[in-house]
Order: structure tokens, then sequence, then C-alpha cells
């Protein structure tokens, strides 16, 4: 089995510090179940490859030297697919032969242990028996572009039916620590024969490598189960742990509110009245455009979805949100327990991403994107659009982002730095724009701009917005 990781950063060689591997050698490493090999087949300032590759001894397993334990099925056998998929054995590697990556420490470049880089993990191959669909559903809401191609079993023989055997790429921008430990928990997932016993062991290794994402995932129950292999007992102690998790980012979102307004961007925008402005722009453009149903996507702690309650035009109101802690924050805000009954049918929470198919979302009237897509990986964007402008293909879209150009007009903000510490990008207005124009087309709608908070005849308004309108069958 095979995985190569890959950057395009400028100074990809630096890639060797992150791995401990020194790029000019071939090391191999021996394994309780067959060796490991570290290589890198390309090595410049503009590209660097990485290479582990795993050497599993089928027969070994089998007679029992070379590993203490093993379960039932493929592994009991002498002909077995475990040297070729990327399995648990896969996972061990990770963790032994490049531990100190996956733990995110270099001594020799710590600043670069912390530093997001391009990268894309390719799995040759990966055993997904439960269907092509499910790959996507795991690493995509992790902010993952996910590319998959179906093996054959034998193109001499396509009688034998389609494979479950996929070479799977990952690319996302990720410090190699969180790229590393999303392998490492994911890759045993797609595969039910684990080559050790799942105990209490493997349950405290899934919640401190999923610590800070998994709770928060859409997939977390399918992805614990599998993890535990279906162990229901330690399944349900895994999601007890999770849900204590998330409720305690809820708590300390919601339990100090100084804080909140403390928060660099909102503190920025507060001088300016810049986020009353941004809703009630929001909200003229949804009155304009006639839409009785509205979807907020990244609802975030419901701000918007609480004016949208307040007029009778918009009967149907929906806030989605990736963060289950946010929506805890929303529920309370919104003290939808305790909405009378005329307005409680108004009115729903949803859990989802914004990067992968949902038909949760069609049907909307309208769905609006408030200060949301600057929290993507520029990787994600590609996603993010075929999900709303594609497939849910709401009447009106309304979108807004910041304004990179305007932040010259706060002192407070370095040159250079976000508005916030979460940003991924921040567009200027040509490049909004013609992002914006590019979708529009491509998808048939159209697109108007408009200019939120005050007006810099240099640099433009604070936040910038596009309403997007579907076109009719005839235009």
């Amino acid at each position: 089995m095979l995985l190569t990781i890959t950057t395009t950063h400028p100074r990809g060689t630096e890639l060797s510090y992150l791995l401990h591997k020194h790029p000019d050698r071939f090391q191999s490493f021996v394994l309780s179940f067959g060796q490991a090999h570290v290589f890198y087949p390309e090595v410049s300032d503009a590209r660097t490859t990485a290479a582990l590759l795993l050497d599993v001894d089928p027969v070994g397993m089998v007679r029992g030297r070379n590993h203490g334990r093993h379960d039932s099925g493929p592994l009991g056998q002498y002909v077995n697919d475990r040297p070729y998929v990327a399995s648990s054995f896969l996972s061990v590697a990770i963790s032994q032969v490049l531990g100190t990556a996956l733990a995110g420490r270099c001594k020799d470049r710590p600043e670069l242990a912390e530093q997001p880089l391009p990268l894309t993990a390719r799995l040759e191959v990966l055993p997904v028996r439960a269907g092509e669909r499910l790959v996507h559903r795991i690493f995509e809401p992790l902010g993952y572009v996910v590319e998959t191609t179906r093996r054959p079993l034998d193109d001499q023989f396509p009688q034998w039916g389609e494979s479950p055997y996929f070479s799977v790429s990952i690319t996302g921008t990720k410090t190699l620590s969180e790229l590393l430990t999303h392998l490492y928990v994911l890759i045993p997932v797609f595969d039910n024969q684990k080559h050790y016993f799942v105990g209490d062991d493997e349950l405290e290794k899934l919640l401190a490598k999923g610590a800070g994402w998994l709770a928060a995932h859409p997939e977390k129950d399918p992805i614990t189960r599998r993890y535990l292999k279906h162990r229901s007992g330690l399944f349900r102690q895994a999601l007890a742990r999770l849900a204590e998790e998330d409720r305690a980012e809820a708590d300390d979102e919601a339990g100090d509110a100084d804080a909140m307004e403390a928060r660099p961007e909102e503190a920025l925008e507060r001088a300016i009245s810049l986020n009353e402005q941004r809703y009630q722009a929001v909200l003229t453009a949804l009155k304009t455009s006639g839409a009785s149903s509205v979807i907020d996507l990244g609802c975030g702690e419901g701000k918007l979805l609480r004016e949208l309650l307040k007029d009778r035009q918009f009967e149907r109101i929906v806030g989605m949100d990736v963060a289950t802690g946010v929506l805890e924050i929303a529920q309370k805000r919104l003290k939808l327990e305790r909405l009378p009954d005329h307005q409680s049918t108004r009115i729903k929470l949803l859990h989802g991403s914004l990067i992968y198919r949902d038909q949760r979302l069609s049907g909307f009237d309208a769905a609006t994107v408030v200060e949301v897509i600057e929290h993507l990986d520029p990787p994600r964007l590609a996603a993010f659009e075929r999900v709303v402008f594609e497939f849910a293909r709401p009447e009106t879209v309304v979108l807004t982002t910041p304004n990179q150009e305007y932040n010259v007009m706060w002192e407070t903000l370095p040159a250079g730095r976000f508005r916030h510490s979460d940003h991924r990008f921040e567009w200027t207005r040509q490049q909004f724009q013609n992002w914006a124009w590019r979708v529009a087309y491509e998808h048939r709608y159209r697109v108007r701009f408009v200019s939120i908070g005050p007006v810099d005849e240099a640099v433009g308004s604070p936040t910038q917005m596009g309403v997007f309108e579907r076109l009719k069958a005839e235009e």
C-alpha cells in the first residue's frame, strides 16, 4: 500500500524537516507486520512529494509470526488484499514512522509545524465497500477537495463485477499534523478488517486524535461506529464524550458575552455599526426578491434568523451550520422551545456542511451566505459553488464577504493581516466580482453588487454583497 504527500509550497523542500526524513535517503523501518519505506519521488522548490510504502507480509500474518492478534476474514487466508489496500496497518505505520510529524513537532522548523500548507495526500488504494460517496462525505466536511478513481479487480475479467477499491486523493490547505491526524483516524473507517483488538485503548485514541474536529463532523456517528468496529458499548461511550466536548465549546462561546464582543472582527466593525448595516442590506435584498422561504447557510449563532422571524413575509426559515456548538447557542438565543406555535412552525435549525450535496437545501426561494465563504479553504469553493448554485438552485442567493481593500482604513489592523484569524482569504472588489460573474455565468444566474457600510472613494466599502438571481428558461 502506498501513501504519497505532495506540497506545492514555495519552500516545499522543507517538508523533509516536518517529516524528519532526509530527502536524499531511502529509509526502511521494521514493523510487526512487515516493513515501511520512506522516500521522495520528487524534490524541488516548486513541488515536493514524500512517499510511505508499506510492505506487508501476508503469510506471516496468517501464521501469527508478525503480529500478536488478528481478526477473522481476509486476515485468516494466505491470499488476501492486506498487502495492497490502505487499512489499519497504514494508520499504525503513520503513527510509528511519522509520529513526530503526526504530533505536530518540528525541532528545526517549529514555526513550519504550525503553518498551513497546500497539501495533497494520495492513497493507493482505499477499500470502500460502502460506496464511493462515503469518501466524499467523510473528507469534504474537513475542507478537502476529493478525487476518486475506481480500480478494476482485473482488466481481463470484467465479469467479476465492480471493484470496491479506489485511488483517492484529498487536497487542502492544512498543517501536516492535521492532514496526518485525519488520515490516521479515517483510513480504518473505510475497512472493517482491523488487524488489532478494538477496545478501550482504541476509544481513547479516537477521542484524542479527533479532538477539535470530530465532535462537529456531520458524519460523526458513522465515523465513530466504523472506527470502533461497530462495538455498541464503545460507540455509545464515544458519542457521549463527544457530546460533552460539543457542549463545552458551546458553553465557552455562550458564557462570556464580553469576550464575544471583543472578537477582533466584531470590535473593528462595531464602531461603524457594520453588522447592523449588513443584516439590513441582506433583509432588503430578500424582501425585494419576494422570497417567502429562506435558508441561512452558515447561520452561526442565529443573528440573521432572529431578524427574519420578525418579518411575516418569511413563512419558512431554516438555519444550517456545520458546528453543533453554535447551533445550540442559536437555539438558546432564539428561545425556540418557548416560541408560540405560529412562530415555531416557521423556523428550523439543521446540522450540515456547505461543501457536499444535501437534499435538505433544495426548495427554497432564497439562500443567504453572510460572511461565510472567507472561512472556507480556497480549494473548497468549487464544492460550495456546486452545492448552492447547481444542486440547491434557489431563485435568489444573497452573499456577503469582506472587502480586503478597506482594511487599510482600520489603524488597529496590522498591514497584511485579515480581519479574523479564521479567515482563509479576503477578496478585493475586483476578485469578488470576477468570482461572482463566473459563478453566475456557469450556473445561469445574473448578479448585481451592493456596497455595505461607509464608502471610501479609493478603497470602497468594508463589506461587499452579491445578489444572484436565477435566470428564467427563456433568458
